[in-house]
Order: C-alpha cells, then sequence, then structure tokens
C-alpha cells in the first residue's frame, strides 16, 4: 500500500501519517516526487486495510499495490530513478558503457583493457576478481590482488569500477575497491547476500538469474531497495533455455518490460546473453534501440588466450567498431524518442 499526499500537505500532515503507521508496527519509505510525498508502507499491511487514510488531512489518495515488489515498482516511484555512480549517472538518458575482462589476470593485462575502453567511451571497467565458475577445477579469481588492480588500472584513466560480489565475508573488502557492487547471477536469490549489499549504500548491478523471471528479479531488487538503498541497476544477460545455439537467450523485452514496471534503470551484458563475439556488437545496438540504459561487455586484448570467456570477448578492433555504431544507434534513438 502506499499514500500519496497533495501537493501542498505540510510536514505535519506527512509525520501524522507516519506516526499511525509506525503505531501498527509497519515501517515506511518516504519518496519525494516532483509534485507529491509518496509514502511506502512496509510490512504486513493487511492490518491496514480498514484505516482511512483518505480521511487524513493532506492525503490525496492511497493505491494497494498488489505485487510484493512496492519500493521497487513505478506505482511506489513513478519518475525514473537516476543512480549516481560517483559523477557517471544511469538512467539520465544517457547510454553508459561498461567494459573490461572477464577476469583480472595481473596488472599488465587490466591496464591494457582498461586503456582500449576508455578510448572506446567506456566509463566504467569491468573485471572479475572472484570468478564463480561452473567447473571446481577452473579459474576461480585473483581475489583481493585482483581488487587492487582493476582499482589502479581505473583510477589511472578517471575510470569507475564494477566488480562482482559472491558472499557476505567478501563484502567489505569488494566494497573498498569498487563503485558498483554486482551480484552475479548465480547469486540473484541469494537473499542474504542482497539484504548485506544493499546495506552498504553502494549502487549495485543486480544481474538477471540464470533461469529468473522477470517476478523474481524485481523481488531480488526489493530486497535490496528495502535496506534503504534506491541504487540498484538491474542487468538482463539473457536467461537458459532450451536453445543451444547460443550460451544464454539474450531476453531484450525484458528492457521495456522492467521500464514499464520498475524506476530502476536497466542496462544489457550482449556478452553473456550470447556466448559468441561476433553476435555481440549486433545485440548491443538492439539494446539499444530497446531503451537500455546503458551496456556492459566484455574485451580483451588476446580473447584465444583469455583465461575466461575468450569466445565471447571483443578485441580492440570489433570493440572499437561496436562502439562507433552503439553512438549512431544511439543518436538515432534520441531523435525517435523526441517524436
Amino acid at each position: 500500500m502506499i499514500v500519496i499526499m497533495k501537493a501542498n500537505a505540510t510536514k505535519e500532515q506527512v509525520d501524522s501519517i507516519i506516526k499511525r503507521v509506525k503505531k501498527e508496527g509497519l515501517d515506511v519509505q518516504i519518496n519525494q516526487g516532483k509534485d507529491h510525498v509518496v509514502i511506502g508502507l512496509l510490512g504486513d499491511t493487511r492490518k491496514m486495510q480498514d484505516v482511512a487514510f483518505n480521511s487524513y488531512e493532506g492525503v490525496e489518495n492511497t493505491v494497494r499495490i498488489s505485487n510484493t515488489y512496492k519500493l521497487t515498482s513505478r506505482e511506489f516511484h513513478p519518475q525514473d530513478t537516476v543512480v549516481d555512480v560517483d559523477g557517471v549517472k544511469i538512467g539520465n538518458g544517457e547510454f553508459v558503457t561498461m567494459a573490461g575482462p572477464c577476469s583480472i589476470e595481473g596488472l599488465d593485462q587490466i591496464r591494457e583493457c582498461a586503456r582500449i575502453a576508455k578510448a572506446g567511451g567506456a566509463q566504467i571497467l569491468r573485471g572479475g576478481a572472484f570468478k564463480p565458475r561452473t567447473s571446481p577445477y577452473a579459474f576461480q579469481g585473483l581475489e583481493e590482488e585482483g581488487l587492487k588492480y582493476i582499482r589502479q588500472a581505473a583510477d589511472e584513466l578517471g575510470m569507475k569500477v564494477i566488480t562482482e560480489v559472491m558472499d557476505e565475508g567478501h563484502i567489505d573488502m569488494v566494497a573498498e575497491y569498487s563503485d558498483i557492487l554486482q551480484i552475479g547471477a548465480r547469486n540473484m536469490q541469494n537473499f542474504k547476500l542482497l539484504a548485506s549489499v544493499g546495506k552498504t549504500g553502494k549502487p549495485i548491478g543486480l544481474k538477471r538469474g540464470i533461469s529468473g523471471t522477470i517476478d523474481e528479479w524485481l523481488n531480488a531488487a526489493e530486497y535490496i531497495a528495502v535496506q534503504n538503498n534506491n541504487n540498484v541497476i538491474f542487468i538482463e544477460r539473457g536467461i537458459r533455455t532450451y536453445e543451444t545455439a547460443t550460451r544464454n537467450t539474450f531476453d531484450l523485452s525484458a528492457v521495456p518490460l522492467i521500464k514499464k514496471l520498475s524506476h530502476f534503470p536497466i542496462i544489457v551484458d550482449p556478452s553473456h546473453g550470447t556466448g559468441i563475439w561476433d553476435l555481440v556488437p549486433p545485440m548491443a545496438r538492439a539494446g539499444v534501440a530497446a531503451g537500455a540504459d546503458g551496456m556492459i561487455v566484455e574485451i580483451h586484448p588476446d580473447p584465444a588466450n583469455a583465461w575466461s570467456d575468450g569466445p565471447q570477448s571483443l578485441n580492440e578492433k570489433t570493440y572499437m567498431k561496436m562502439m562507433k555504431e552503439v553512438q549512431i544507434m544511439e543518436k538515432a534513438m534520441k531523435e525517435i524518442n523526441s517524436l
């Protein structure tokens, strides 16, 4: 349930609603919109069903939200949320690119990746220090050493960092070196981890689960938002279907659907979405056309010898060409949206 206050509602009138809600043992979250204050009721709202909020002074309307993701819902927060990553804004109408290798292999490698990423227009450097691999024998990452390398490489070029945190025990360490904490597909429904990263207040890149439904994905975001963290970035990275020609099935319909249902920005991951490097550029262009707020892609100076995900990584030449195409598509979409 949400309570929408009138445009001229006073602080005392807002406080009276909050006091009434908390008297019943529920909590609230406030959304200060452009014209209205919206009060979201958190908890079992069934006990509030018979409360006549419309009779309170300053109340314009009450809305019962039937879905379980209240704070993530656009009903609670009609205006788009812009996630500010230390000056890099995601969701404000500009297409933001995050690029880098699947795995951080060493300082020289991540520096070279950063150089390529920055030259193509990326503002955020990606790279895995902790790697969740299907096989226990596969490379698992350089851990804190890798975090130090990616932070150094990003700082040298004035870039931000996104990297994955895999468990609660690593949150403080990863948060020290990164600007965006990424939750990988395998952890989308690791609810304790979601709540814990939410408490950091840092921007969270929430990847869609391997077989995650839209509803499950939105509820995963709710675990972060309920910690009073409104810095969620959805990442569509494809889902597992019966198709075997590509690594995953890249669900681009998720982009406009998430934008319809939620106020948080969404970016696309055509690298994991396809798993094949020459499919990445057309899917990146398609992501722009679908309305994504940005993308995250894998690049490597020498994909043939990458320690992980070489087949889906772009080299410098293919990355640069793709970024030019994306810029053309972005300009075209701005013209279309202005019609």
